[in-house]
């Protein structure tokens, strides 16, 4: 399927009201599946979620403070166990977030836990008829490029694996996610791409910004859109809703440029010419001095903005955080 393709049909639709008795009881509500719920992101919507909902979940990590009516499955997604929670816990929606963003891992463990665990999960999906699933991608997956709209719409091509080679397997599993939208129409599929996520998240942004003296690249200072992590989680609340599918960019309050986003934290940038910062941040990457990426390094020179407008119309979404607050979320601790 083309990244370019977005018919009409990636809209708000009635939902289909058909029900499965082998999927859940009369009396009593399917249970909504979280995966990777031990992360910062999927630990603030569990918090959320329990308490108007059933929710169970998957992760091998611990989970300190896991509220007690949370089922938490500590294994692997990618063992067989995962077939069993969906067999005997009448599971009624997904919220996919076991996504490895680990730079450091191999590219076979990357594409394992990204691809092959997510094509495993989806066969579940169809084998026990789930309704809901909401797939938590990135606005990386369009890549920064010199020659960049303004502002990308949900049409857009996905070349963020061009120059990193780690987003190809994000990339993949976006596209999993809408072949699997097409295939199965009774499932109401959402997929998030949302910009910059900041807060107490162990991501590349937040990280680039904790860093006392980051790196810059000598003229370019390129317009960056941040996004607060609980904005993230009110975004996937309002996806889990009946009637809901489709791709929506997430943008937070607005854009800025770097250099703004550095001043407002007191950071003393270290302005490099290109080749020289790629060096410099492959020989410290190497030695682990940095969390940084190299790769990453497009995303401090060109520009990769979204344009929310489905997301505002159709999910009805807002940031509640403005640029202040997403911004030096970053000093959050866990």
């Amino acid at each position: 399927m083309s990244a370019t393709r977005r018919p009409s049909a990636l809209r708000l639709v009635s939902r289909d009201e058909a029900g499965s008795a082998e999927r859940r009881d009369e009396g009593e509500p399917g249970a909504v599946l979280v995966t990777g719920l031990c992360g910062r992101l999927g630990q603030l919507l569990v918090r959320r979620l329990h308490r108007v909902d059933r929710v169970v979940g998957i992760d091998r990590r611990p989970f300190p403070g896991c509220p007690a009516d949370v089922v938490h499955h500590q294994f692997d997604i990618r063992r067989k166990k995962t077939r069993d929670v969906f067999r005997t816990g009448r599971i009624r929606a997904v919220v996919h977030l076991g996504v490895m963003h680990d730079p450091r891992a191999s590219d076979k463990e990357h594409h394992s836990w990204n691809v092959v665990a997510f094509q495993k999960l989806l066969t579940c999906l169809e084998q026990f008829d789930v309704r809901k699933l909401v797939v938590l991608s990135s606005a990386n997956v369009y890549g920064p490029q010199p020659d960049n709209p303004q502002f990308l719409t949900e049409e857009a091509p996905l070349l963020g694996a061009q120059s990193f080679r780690q987003i190809r397997d994000l990339v993949e599993l976006d596209m999993l996610a809408q072949t699997f939208f097409w295939r199965n129409p009774r499932t109401e599929t959402v997929i998030l791409r949302p910009c910059h996520i900041l807060g107490a998240v162990r991501n590349a942004p937040s990280n680039y910004l904790r860093l006392q003296r980051p790196v810059t690249i000598l003229g370019f200072d390129p317009m960056v859109q941040p996004i607060h992590e609980r904005d993230v989680v009110e975004a996937i609340l309002l996806a889990l809703r009946p009637g809901v599918r489709g791709i929506y960019n997430l943008r937070g309050p607005g854009e800025l440029p770097l250099s703004r986003v550095l001043e407002m934290l007191g950071r003393r940038p270290l302005p490099l010419p290109a080749p020289v910062a790629q060096a410099v941040l492959e020989r410290m990457w190497r030695l682990r001095l940095t969390s940084f990426p190299p790769p990453e390094i497009d995303h401090i020179r060109y520009v990769c903005m979204v344009d929310d407008t489905r997301a505002r119309t159709e999910l009805g979404f807002r940031p509640r955080y403005g640029l202040r607050e997403t911004i030096e979320a970053v000093e959050t601790e866990l």
